[in-house]
């Protein structure tokens, strides 16, 4: 990984969308966002662009402001299949400009190659304009490591407790990591890994611990972890299953996992500012009580973070 330099350029992080499972638009809304998942990372000359929920129109508006008539070149990280994470890309405006280069990667779906996941929204009769059609160069690649690289930036796939196939990824600049794991419940209070194989509970316990473990040595020691968080505790008694976190679960793993700052992610569309503002207080006492460094915010779009030799501080 790319070793941390003081005189190295800040990694910037610039969150397009926050919310989980469907976009919510309105007054209640503004502070936090009411698009999907769509975070953007600039790093060692390198473009990356986390998964392309409805935050992805805005950012493709922003960019093509920014460059005007020079080319785009950036690199589309998809963490899986779920509407919320690829709804947004059709919208995208860069990929209608033939000037751009992009790359769209992940892996196979239960059930779907990647390939099948990218091109399926933009087919008839689901959207008139097809993946093919498009302007801009896209590549599409579907990754069968779990370790690669984005020119000088190396990336760290893992994957999580969501249903389906769903993969977290943890990015290495040259002034800190970036952990993204937008969807994932705890492994000790459901196992999707197990994909209704028969297991005794003994069994079932044991991969789960095994499984866990293997994600805190994954995400130690980062310096931003984006993490879902879509339930308060008492709503997430009722949702076992669902394949999302809780306020209390993603500080336990944030804190396991010695990361300097906990972004609380996936707010649920019902969900409006002030409930999300109570549960950030929340994991934020949580956080004091245990007596270690780690800083705790909420997922704000249309904010943006800087990344300094292994300091983050809000641009």
């Amino acid at each position: 990984m790319p070793s941390v330099s003081a005189s190295s350029p800040p990694t910037r992080i610039k969150l397009w969308g926050t919310r989980g499972s469907i976009a919510v638009p309105g007054r209640e809304t503004l502070r936090y966002g009411g698009n999907t998942t769509c975070i953007e990372l600039r790093a060692d000359g390198e473009l990356i662009v986390l998964d392309a929920g409805s935050g992805i129109r805005p950012l493709g508006v922003a960019l093509n402001q920014e460059f005007q008539e020079r080319p785009i070149n950036l690199s589309l990280l998809i963490t899986h299949a779920h509407w919320d994470h690829i709804q947004g890309f059709p919208f995208f405006k860069p990929a209608y400009d033939p000037k751009n280069e992009i790359r769209i990667l992940g892996f196979d779906g239960a059930g779907a190659t990647f390939r099948e996941i990218i091109t399926e929204p933009m087919r008839s009769p689901f959207f008139p304009i097809r993946m093919r059609e498009l302007s801009a160069e896209t590549e599409i690649t579907k990754l069968t490591e779990m370790k690669f690289s984005l020119g000088k930036v190396n990336v760290h796939a893992a994957f999580v407790n969501h249903p389906g196939v769903c993969a977290g990824y943890r990015i290495f600049t040259s002034t800190g990591s970036i952990a993204f794991l937008p969807d994932h419940e705890p492994y000790e209070f459901f196992l999707h890994a197990a994909r209704g194989q028969p297991l005794t509970p003994e069994q079932a316990k044991e991969i789960a611990t095994n499984e866990h473990a293997r994600l805190v040595q994954f995400l130690r020691g980062s310096e931003i972890l984006v993490l879902d968080s879509q339930y308060t505790d008492k709503e997430y008694q009722t949702h076992i299953g669902w394949g999302h976190g809780s306020v209390s679960s993603a500080v336990s793993l944030a804190l396991e996992a010695e990361v300097q700052t906990l972004l609380l992610f996936h707010h649920d569309p019902s969900h409006d500012d002030k409930v999300v503002d109570t549960m950030v207080e929340s994991a934020r006492e949580l956080a004091t009580k245990s007596g270690r460094p780690l800083q705790v915010t909420g997922a704000q779009e249309g904010r943006e973070l800087l990344v300094e030799a292994k300091t983050v501080v809000a641009a």
